[in-house]
């Protein structure tokens, strides 16, 4: 099988890197030959973190170069827009739509992009945009983007949901487990 390429991305605090490792987890118990490679900006303060996750028969290398990512889960819009390049041209976007202002934004200095989801659209890119944090909410908490998310991408695999639920209960401590099925079920059936 030709290798596979997964970039997740998305602020500190996010979650981005128990997404990798859940998928991570799930990919092996496949049989795969699996990569995951962390990337961290200014990650406790809010700044861009990055997680490669490569797959495939044999995988040599963990780090994704520009052109090359099958898909990329973004857990917030601007970081969608930011890693854009690094898509194929026939791969797919699938993010959340929140927004998560930038010190820069913070501060004054700049303004927050309008319109991202239109503007990733007119670039003729697959974007499937979803309000994780209001699913993740309805499941029980808003730290649940990331399983929302999970959910929403585990619908461009041929694995089966119990798969998914596995690498989820192997991943997630016992006490948060049914809110995490929940929020992956809501990403997993949201209708876009």
């Amino acid at each position: 099988m030709q290798t596979k390429n997964i970039m997740i991305v998305g602020v500190g605090g996010q979650g981005t890197l128990l997404a990798s490792k859940l998928l991570g987890k799930l990919l092996l118990g496949k049989g795969y030959d699996v990569k995951v490679s962390e990337v961290h900006g200014m990650s406790q303060r809010g700044g861009s973190v990055v997680t490669y996750v490569r797959y495939g028969d044999k995988v040599y290398s963990p780090v994704i170069d520009k052109g090359e990512a099958d898909v990329i889960v973004s857990f917030e819009m601007l970081e969608a827009a930011r890693w854009v390049e690094y898509l194929k041209p026939d791969g797919v976007i699938i993010t959340n739509t929140q927004q998560v202002n930038p010190m820069p934004v913070i501060i004054g200095a700049q303004e927050y992009p309008e319109n991202l989801v239109e503007k990733i659209k007119n670039l003729g890119i697959k974007l499937n945009a979803l309000d994780a944090l209001s699913l993740a909410e309805l499941a029980g908490s808003s730290k649940a983007v990331n399983i929302v998310l999970m959910g929403r991408l585990s619908k461009l695999f041929d694995f089966s949901e119990q798969e998914w639920i596995n690498a989820i209960e192997q991943s997630v401590p016992e006490k948060f487990l049914e809110l995490n099925k929940k929020a992956f079920r809501l990403g997993r059936d949201y209708e876009v």
